[in-house]
């Protein structure tokens, strides 16, 4: 894969916020790439991706686009596809491993083809999830196409109604069996599983738990068994490559340690993790030596089309 870097690359445009339910995390992850690419010796013009984002990148002709967008649009394809006919290089994964990691029902498709752990899940119209449990409690509702915990609903175990979910939520959603146990997460780079990190929470690790100063605490190294070490990097390494991702990807993990490694079950993968001040990926990268300059400079060199 051809790529980029300071000496050839002038301009990065940086995509940032956009449409989606996770516009602010965007927002925040541009603003801190963008700094990161200065310091790292490239020229940055930041851009807030709306309607009129191909005349405007026409206009700046930017030798490589950061794609800094989270959510649906930014991170399912559609980006991505505007940026091949563009012809501009871009970071992270292409139009194909975007989608199929975005659609949470293909993914899982594609890690139980792979023979990645996964939970019984099934589609099922909102009205029906609304009128009766679809699957025995303990079960999870979210959409099939959104991330950062966005609309996710847990049905307890004894619960004697089903959810009443929000008018926002699609007319088809996912509903998957509950995993219990700690929550697990492993960065790819490339080809390179990072190290595992164990997300610590009051509660469930929700949207507010994953972007609020304080609202998790991250243990990484985790402290888990070797063998538990083992399969995360071996597991998200697979799962980065069953879905063709590029570049960087984060994939999600829970683990019921009462059952040992039969307990360990891939939740999804995340093709453009966050890169808040909170977010897991630049504290993974910290860990084994990269800075956060450096990190956003790799994924730069690492753009192009044809993804």
């Amino acid at each position: 894969m051809a790529g980029v870097s300071s000496r050839t690359t002038h301009l990065v445009a940086v995509l940032m916020g956009g449409p989606s339910a996770e516009r602010e995390v965007s927002l925040s992850s541009g603003r801190e790439c963008a700094a990161a690419l200065r310091v790292a010796g490239f020229e940055v013009v930041e851009v807030d991706a709306g309607p009129d984002l191909s005349e405007r990148l026409r206009d700046l002709e930017p030798d490589c686009v950061f794609n800094a967008l989270h959510g649906r649009f930014g991170e399912d394809g559609c980006v991505q596809g505007l940026l091949e006919w563009l012809r501009i290089p871009y970071t992270h994964s292409g139009v194909l491993a975007s989608a199929l990691a975005m659609d949470k029902a293909r993914a899982k498709a594609a890690y139980t083809a792979a023979d990645l752990p996964v939970v019984t899940s099934i589609l099922a119209p909102k009205s029906e999830v609304m009128a009766r449990h679809v699957l025995p409690a303990p079960y999870v509702v979210k959409p099939n196409n959104e991330g950062s915990s966005v609309g996710v609903y847990i049905v307890q175990d004894g619960a004697m109604a089903p959810p009443q979910l929000s008018a926002d939520m699609p007319d088809v959603v996912m509903v998957e069996t509950y995993a219990p146990g700690r929550e697990l997460t492993v960065t790819v780079m490339h080809d390179r599983a990072l190290c595992v990190t164990e997300i610590l929470t009051e509660g469930w690790y929700d949207y507010a738990a994953k972007y609020t100063v304080g609202g998790s605490r991250h243990v990484l190294p985790a402290v888990i068994p070797d063998d538990i070490t083992a399969a995360c990097l071996d597991y998200a390494r697979r799962a980065h490559d069953a879905l063709g991702c590029q570049g960087l990807s984060r994939t999600d993990f829970r683990w019921d340690e009462s059952r040992g490694l039969a307990g360990l079950i891939l939740l999804e993968t995340n093709t453009q993790p966050g890169m808040t001040p909170t977010s897991l990926s630049p504290e993974q990268a910290a860990h084994v030596g990269i800075t956060f300059p450096e990190l956003c400079r790799w994924i730069v060199e690492d753009a192009s089309c044809a993804r």
